[in-house]
């Protein structure tokens, strides 16, 4: 074979692979939307398998208030959550959730209301009562069951790092918890050694009894963080509900003394700031006593009492 038929033919053969790769090309332009693959995704391990979580979501619901102020936290707004019914959310997020729906209590998602509002992620956590939402909402939705411990191994950070790698938001977690111990290390200067004695005590107020929680609580992560000293009954691992009788537990240098600022609450402040006993407290003495909004304090608190 000439030189001259080698270029003839390496010719037409180059002619035919651009041709196949032009046809290829406009086939692959040409193929219907309903049959290309899914946008990206990232595989993600959780408590109840793997789900296949896409890049930066943008139409979140979560099944828990923690983990909606958790993904608000990290620049993601959700469209939806799961909410004490009857009770409208925290104060510190009521300016920045306008639009933001109810799909109904903790206990019982309104699984048709997920369903309409078309997410492309759901959070829920490991509760037997969500057992059934998961199972129901897997088929159809990318859904991640977050790992919610007991009350006495909640961690705040440990949530928000987890809904931070689910959401692929592990940056901003990290500036997040770095503002923290900012703020943390400019309250110990603040303080100085007074921090070393002084002993704060944290209750919350309801109808027939008090509660005082004991230092391992999440309640307690800012006052140890802080090296803050507790009074001797809130020194163990639990929550205590404690009658009026029993109210110089919550003595101490300062007292933070939550309600939920209902009715029924203001009703139960007032009685027992005219109780004598509160009248003896040192700490009622002194006039370091704040009564602090509870939703604000203690937001994973409030849903495991």
């Amino acid at each position: 074979m000439n030189r001259w038929v080698k270029h003839v033919l390496l010719a037409l053969l180059a002619i035919a692979i651009a041709s196949a790769c032009h046809r290829t090309a406009t086939e692959r332009v040409a193929t219907p939307t309903s049959v290309i693959s899914p946008s990206p995704c990232r595989t993600v391990q959780h408590k109840r398998g793997e789900t296949c979580v896409p890049h930066n979501p943008q139409r979140v619901i979560t099944l828990w208030i923690d983990t909606f102020s958790n993904t608000l936290a990290l620049g993601i707004k959700p469209i939806a959550t799961s909410q004490n019914l009857g009770e409208p959310l925290p104060k510190y997020l009521q300016n920045k959730v306008d639009s933001v729906e109810s799909t109904g209590s903790f206990v019982q998602p309104s699984l048709e209301k997920i369903l309409l509002l078309k997410p492309d992620l759901v959070l829920s956590m490991t509760r037997p009562y969500l057992e059934d939402v998961y199972t129901k909402l897997s088929n159809v939705i990318p859904t991640v069951v977050i790992d919610v411990p007991g009350v006495d191994k909640l961690s705040w950070q440990k949530h928000l790092e987890d809904v931070a790698n689910i959401l692929g938001r592990e940056q901003e977690e990290k500036q997040l918890i770095s503002a923290y111990w900012q703020r943390i290390e400019q309250l110990k200067q603040a303080l100085g050694d007074r921090r070393h004695h002084l002993q704060v005590s944290i209750a919350t107020i309801y109808p027939d009894f008090i509660n005082v929680y004991g230092k391992v609580l999440p309640v307690s992560a800012v006052l140890n963080d802080l090296e803050l000293q507790r009074p001797l009954a809130q020194s163990q691992d639990s929550i205590i509900s404690l009658s009026q009788e029993n109210l110089f537990d919550i003595d101490g240098d300062v007292l933070f003394l939550s309600y939920d600022g209902g009715e029924t609450a203001k009703q139960s402040l007032e009685e027992l700031q005219k109780s004598p006993l509160w009248q003896k407290l040192k700490v009622v003495q002194q006039n370091r006593v704040y009564i602090v909004d509870i939703h604000h304090w203690y937001a994973a608190m409030v849903f495991w009492q």
